[in-house]
């Protein structure tokens, strides 16, 4: 959904609806307004500023992050009263548990995380990763946030199972915000595909050998992300699927049943049908865990040579830039170092 948004932005601005500045410019408030400790100091967008954004605009304005979803009640508090007198709808998108797991899992790991699957779904089962269910589950976000406005501008948004039309869940959201078919191009959505089980076991083994070297968030994102995961990690097969394992079958289908109790006794509008919560066709599937050490090996060697070609692309890109460009651009760094060392003197 956001990449239909901020792609087709100038699209839905004539349309009368505003998604401000891009992506990092929603990320970057967000951080803002947590006040998460691996927020970016230097960063330019503050919660404030986007807000300035906002009032320059007389229609309708989209804030979408995910990171929203795990602000606290008093954090949720501020933004809604920030944003008034606007009507404030919130939207939260609700998958089943039987994907959110594996997916939220390879999230923290692509945050440099390093923890192993079974590490992480054992937490979740006993209880002990309660942040697991406050920031990454439909319910207690949703909960949050939408007690602080009317029922009717409350909207769960359900993820569709696999094989439903690519395009059903832009539609859903759509619907809520009103915009017409025919104003937004939709493309495919993969520019954030999942990594194999080899992949992300060679990216948290990697996440584990870098010590204190590119902290979350900003420098592991400028290097590893940009870097390694993008370039190289995603683009690999990636073929070894992993998932929760049919031993955590019947205890993912009893959550999933009280997931789906606790939305229908909350008065909201529905997009979509609450049985989505429930897992689809529940199959076995290997742990990153239990991969053995030769299967590991070739897809780090693999990922040796993603990184040798990317290296020989940024090389090639670098040595097309016109001679007269790249000195330009090297007397303007030069001229913003001699500004920046005259404000330190004076």
């Amino acid at each position: 959904m956001q990449n239909v948004l901020f792609s087709n932005a100038a699209r839905l601005e004539r349309a009368g609806l505003r998604v401000p500045a891009g992506f990092y410019s929603h990320d970057q408030a967000m951080t803002d307004l947590r006040q998460v400790p691996w927020r970016d100091p230097d960063l330019y967008w503050t919660w404030d500023r986007l807000l300035e954004q906002f009032a320059r605009w007389s229609g309708d304005v989209v804030l979408t992050s995910e990171g929203f979803g795990a602000a606290t009640a008093e954090q949720a508090r501020r933004a809604v009263r920030s944003l008034q007198p606007a009507e404030v709808h919130v939207i939260v998108a609700a998958r089943d548990l039987w994907r959110t797991l594996p997916s939220m899992w390879q999230q923290s790991i692509r945050a440099r995380g390093t923890w192993r699957f079974e590490d992480f779904l054992a937490s979740v089962q006993e209880g002990t990763f309660k942040g697991f269910w406050d920031h990454h589950t439909a319910n207690r976000m949703f909960f949050r946030w939408g007690d602080l406005v009317p029922p009717a501008q409350r909207h769960i948004v359900t993820v569709p199972q696999p094989g439903a039309p690519r395009d059903l869940l832009w539609q859903r959201f759509a619907g809520i915000m009103g915009i017409p078919g025919g104003v937004c191009e939709v493309t495919d959505p993969g520019s954030n595909p999942s990594l194999g089980a080899p992949q992300i076991e060679v990216l948290r083994r990697v996440n584990a050998a870098l010590g204190d070297r590119y902290p979350h968030r900003m420098p592991y994102q400028r290097v590893v992300q940009q870097h390694l995961i993008r370039p190289v990690l995603q683009e690999q097969a990636n073929d070894v699927r992993f998932g929760v394992g049919l031993e955590r079958a019947g205890w993912v289908a009893e959550l999933a049943e009280q997931q789906i109790k606790e939305l229908q006794d909350y008065p909201c509008h529905i997009a979509g049908d609450l049985a989505e919560l429930r897992p689809g066709p529940m199959t076995d599937t290997m742990s990153p865990d239990e991969l053995d050490d030769r299967e590991v090996l070739d897809a780090a060697i693999e990922t040796i040579i993603g990184l040798i070609g990317h290296s020989g692309d940024l090389s090639r890109q670098l040595a097309e830039i016109p001679v007269g460009v790249m000195t330009r651009l090297q007397n303007q760094a030069g001229r913003v170092r001699r500004g920046i060392v005259r404000r330190a003197l004076g």
